[in-house]
């Protein structure tokens, strides 16, 4: 199952905001957001300053929240999201990308936007039934959210790190039992 391209960006991008919490928070300083923004390709209002950074820093404990929500629940928190953003869905296009679907202004802070853009890409995931695709990592001690896009869903880890220790702590085992 493949999500539109704006969906799975945009939940690829909100895993990396309530992972950057750490340790270490990768998400300190204007710098670390500008990177942030340039991997990601947010368009749209961008102030690029610190009380920016601060309502993006803030927004990802909803973020978590809006990725981590049962299935059931995940609804209300979306609707929440969705009404407290102002949600206006519209269809706007920008480069790189043809025609496509933003729940809020452009002129928006990007804090909200975030979210919204959040809380409509997980509406996707939950319509489809497909919110399984979004967990936790499966590393023993990391809470990092796992958002997988495999065609067989096979990703379990937030990235190589956690993956190579599990792997070399499985490795252990067998070698103290064999």
């Amino acid at each position: 199952m493949s999500f539109d391209p704006d969906v799975n960006e945009c939940l690829t991008a909100a895993a990396w905001l309530v992972n950057s919490v750490g340790p270490p928070d990768r998400l300190q300083e204007v710098a670390d957001l500008e990177r942030f923004l340039d991997e990601h390709h947010y368009t749209g209002r961008l102030d690029r300053d610190r009380a920016e950074l601060e309502s993006v820093r803030a927004s990802r404990t909803e973020l978590r929240r809006l990725l981590t929500t049962e299935r059931d629940e995940a609804p209300e928190v979306i609707n929440t999201v969705l009404r407290t953003g102002g949600a206006v869905p519209q269809l706007v296009r920008h480069a790189p990308r043809g025609w496509h679907l933003h729940a809020v202004d452009a002129t928006e802070p990007l804090a909200t936007r975030l979210l919204v853009e959040t809380a409509l890409a997980m509406s996707a995931v939950v319509i489809s039934g497909e919110t399984s695709r979004i967990s936790t990592c499966a590393a023993s001690r990391c809470e990092n959210v796992v958002v997988d896009l495999t065609r067989n869903r096979t990703k379990r880890f937030c990235g190589v790190t956690c993956g190579n220790r599990a792997a070399a702590a499985a490795y252990r085992l067998r070698q103290s039992t064999g």
